[in-house]
């Protein structure tokens, strides 16, 4: 029996594919048939998430490319749609991967301009394909600095962000202060703050009357190309300070660590290692780490050091508090997390190679998988160990043991990184993937609901929706500004 390809698929697939070659050129399109394994032309992705039916890859050079490649798209004849993605680095939760059956990919990887970077403003230009590597070493030497993630240097600053990913300072999301967006229809518009060319106006992102910026914030209602993106004040002095804790003062501990943020006594976002990480990141095999931030002026540094230091010594519950340094972890993880937390990411790649024995160029294709869930916990001792009872009910399950990390938003709410390793083997990832489902399961049954989802749980958006009218509202959304479908439906849709 011969083979499928794309060219049995309907006249309104093959024309559309031939205009866009037309425009963008042919080495700047894939078309993928079935493989011996029957996927068509997909990645491979890190976390083993089944393999979608992708048709191609468009790789646009120019934003009016993208703009025409939306506008092909928007046609009711056509029964596919565009699945965009930055770099496609969003892993352990599907990489590259659509959430769908029937698409063709958008990689928007090659519009990788920084069109303004404005350090006495506070805000910089970037497209889709710039990284945050690449936005940090342009502000080296300044005072400002980029608000980093702990994941890879080639990591996409707009992907991150329109995912609501965290960084080391706050939410990404947060450091969206305007995007340019491509409508179904191809037609290109500005939301939020834009920078003006003949004025400076103050870098307020919510406008006048509805706010548009969050309505393209995991959204499928429209294609960004371009964002603006707040650039941080440099801290003139800054100390990361480490805390451990054994595991039967989790309790108590978390809830000093909460004093302390409510306090504003801690910059950034404060992280809290559970016993399966602490030992990667420099503490003591069954026991808790913590590392914090404390920045401002080199007085003020000093001052507040010193009384976190005091209060957890005579707290009698942290069995090390200490600045961090070389004495307390390997050169790396005190480079990584001190740089981090500066706004430097260049030392985050040694930290992913070394959790999954690839780097970021290889991660997709060899070594370990991984799987994420991210969900929010209140910010208090007693449910973040009732999150981590849920972890060790999951792991005498399933044999599969989650590794946990916290990151304090606010004094009021924490992501709770739940990671998932596994051999890269058929077995081992049904275990893992299992361990995901029960952690999706088990997790919002006690109210702590997850703030990203992976492709394999994307119907779950509407079963976590606390209201179905609010569900509703966003599918008649959808149904105004993308009646045809031209952008697929994705993780939250």
């Amino acid at each position: 029996m011969r083979a499928a390809t794309i060219h049995d698929e309907p006249a309104s697939v093959i024309r559309v594919f031939s205009k866009i070659r037309d425009l963008v050129g042919p080495d700047r399109v894939d078309e993928f048939g079935p493989g011996a394994n029957g996927a068509w032309g997909s990645r491979p992705n890190v976390g083993m998430y089944r393999t979608r039916r992708n048709l191609g890859v468009i790789r646009p050079a120019t934003v009016e490319q993208v703009c025409r490649v939306v506008e092909f798209f928007d046609d009711p004849d056509l029964p596919i749609g565009l699945h965009v993605v930055s770099t496609g680095r969003n892993w352990g939760l599907g990489s590259a991967e659509p959430a769908r059956d029937r698409t063709v990919t958008l990689d928007l990887s090659d519009l990788d301009e920084i069109r303004s970077l404005d350090i006495e403003g506070g805000f910089a230009i970037v497209e889709p394909g710039v990284t945050q590597g690449r936005l940090a070493t342009s502000l080296a030497g300044t005072d400002r600095m980029l608000n980093v993630t702990a994941s890879s240097a080639h990591t996409s600053i707009i992907g991150n962000g329109l995912d609501r990913g965290v960084g080391l300072r706050q939410q990404r999301v947060d450091d969206l202060l305007g995007l340019e967006v491509v409508l179904p229809d191809g037609q290109l518009v500005h939301v939020g703050w834009w920078p003006e060319k003949d004025r400076r106006t103050p870098l307020y992102p919510y406008g006048l009357g509805p706010s548009l910026l969050q309505l393209f914030v995991q959204s499928d209602l429209g294609v960004v190309s371009a964002a603006a993106v707040r650039l941080l004040h440099r801290p003139e002095a800054q100390r990361v300070i480490r805390l451990a804790f054994a595991s039967r003062d989790l309790v108590p501990a978390v809830n000093t660590l909460r004093r302390w943020v409510a306090q504003g006594l801690v910059g950034g976002v404060l992280k809290i290692y559970d016993t399966v990480s602490a030992a990667f990141y420099g503490g003591r095999a069954g026991g808790f780490l913590a590392h914090l931030c404390v920045d401002g002026t080199v007085r003020s540094v000093d001052a507040i050091s010193g009384l976190i230091l005091d209060e957890a010594v005579s707290s009698g519950l942290f069995t090390e508090a200490a600045p961090h340094g070389r004495e307390a972890g390997g050169d790396a993880v005190v480079a990584m997390v001190e740089g981090a937390y500066g706004g430097d990411p260049s030392h985050n790649d040694a930290m992913l190679e070394a959790t999954l024995g690839q780097p970021a160029a290889r991660v997709d294709e060899h070594g370990l998988g991984w799987l994420f869930f991210l969900p929010l916990v209140p910010f208090s001792g007693e449910d973040v160990a009732r999150a981590h009872g849920l972890l060790a009910q999951i792991h005498e399950e399933t044999g599969v043991r989650p590794g946990c990390t916290v990151n304090a938003l606010s004094a009021d709410v924490i992501d709770f990184v739940v990671t998932i390793k596994f051999a890269r083997e058929d077995r081992a990832a049904e275990r893992a993937h299992r361990a995901l489902d029960r952690a999706y399961e088990l997790f919002s049954a006690t109210g702590f609901m997850p703030y990203r989802l992976d492709i394999d749980h994307a119907d779950w958006v509407d079963r976590l929706s606390p209201d179905p009218g609010a569900r509703e509202l966003v599918r008649r959304l959808k149904t105004s500004l993308d009646p045809n479908g031209a952008i697929a439906r994705g993780r939250y849709s």
